[in-house]
Formats: C-alpha cells, structure tokens, sequence
C-alpha cells in the first residue's frame, strides 16, 4: 500500500474510527427520532413522547412514534405529531379507505375522503408518514419528509388522530405504550 499512499492517496481505507466518532456525537446533538424530520420545525420543543409497533394477527404493519412538546403527557388539547414507519408496502387506495373506515368504526367520521386521497400515497417497506396537528381543525401530513398537504376539517385533529390515540382504538396496548403509560 505505500505505492497507493504516495500516488492515489484517496484510495487509502476510510478512517472507521473517525467516522464514528462523528456519528455518535451527531446523535448525542440530536434528539431522539428527530433526525431529517419536520416535527421539530412544526412542532415547538418536539419530543418522543412514546412508541408502539402495529400489528394485525400477529404481522407488524407499523411503527409509531408519538412527539409532543418537551415530552409532554398526551393531551387532546395540545398539537402533537405522529410519525408511522410501514413495514410492508400498502397502496394509497387501502391507505385511504381502511383510515375511512376506522374513523367510523370508532365514531368519528368525517367527510374527508377528497382531503385524503391527496394528503395519502402508497407506501412501501421504510416509508414515514408524519401528521402534525396544528389546532383542533388542521392536521397537516409529509411523507419521508416532504410535506404532501394540510388537511382542515372542524374537530379533524381528533377524528383523524383518535384511530390511534382514541378510547375505541383497535389495540389498547398500542395506544397506551404509544401515550407513552
């Protein structure tokens, strides 16, 4: 190898050690799960609140990830984000309809199928939806980290949100570790 440092110096192995070093502290700068996301810009003093993996009959569909300012209790009056990581490729259509569906089994329905199926696309093994309310009326929406829209409906933040967080949710285990309890 001394030919190569003499002539291709750029051909040398990457320093390992320093590249680490330089991870770990960009991770200890960082606070959890607020890398590349914009909760921590729509979100004031935005922290992980709680998390919670989605399953049905037994397969994950989803990681969950509840921010609220400064780690804060869950509380409907307060905005808060959520973030979904999928573990499996869903198409928008069964994104749109099955979050319909779910809004009115638990007694929440809203006519916002149009607001939906613009704010929704499909998703594949990795992708990230974040919602983020801002008031009771306004939840907007990004996927893996570009924002897709702001949906605005009266009360939208808790019929949207309460398929998750809500009393009638499919799993009460998920919505209890997701608050963070």
């Amino acid at each position: 190898m001394p030919f190569l440092d003499k002539t291709r110096p750029s051909l040398l192995p990457p320093n390992n050690g320093m590249w680490r070093a330089a991870l770990l502290s960009l991770s200890l700068l960082t606070p959890t799960g607020l890398i590349a996301s914009p909760v921590a810009e729509e979100l004031n003093s935005a922290q992980l609140r709680g998390t919670a993996t989605f399953r049905y009959l037994g397969f994950p569909i989803y990681d969950a990830m509840l921010y609220t300012s400064n780690g804060a209790s869950f509380n409907w009056g307060e905005d808060f984000g959520l973030q979904l990581t999928y573990r499996k490729s869903i198409k928008k259509k069964a994104l749109v309809n099955s979050t319909l569906d779910e809004m009115k089994r638990i007694g929440r329905p809203a006519p916002v199928g149009d607001q939906l199926d613009v704010c929704f696309k499909a998703v594949t093994k990795g992708d990230s939806f974040l919602a983020v309310s801002d008031g009771p009326d306004k939840v907007s929406f990004w996927l893996n980290g570009r924002k897709t829209c702001t949906m605005a409906y009266p009360g939208i933040k808790r019929s949207f949100m309460s398929v998750f967080l809500g009393d009638n949710t499919r799993s009460a285990s998920f919505t209890q570790k997701l608050q963070g309890k």
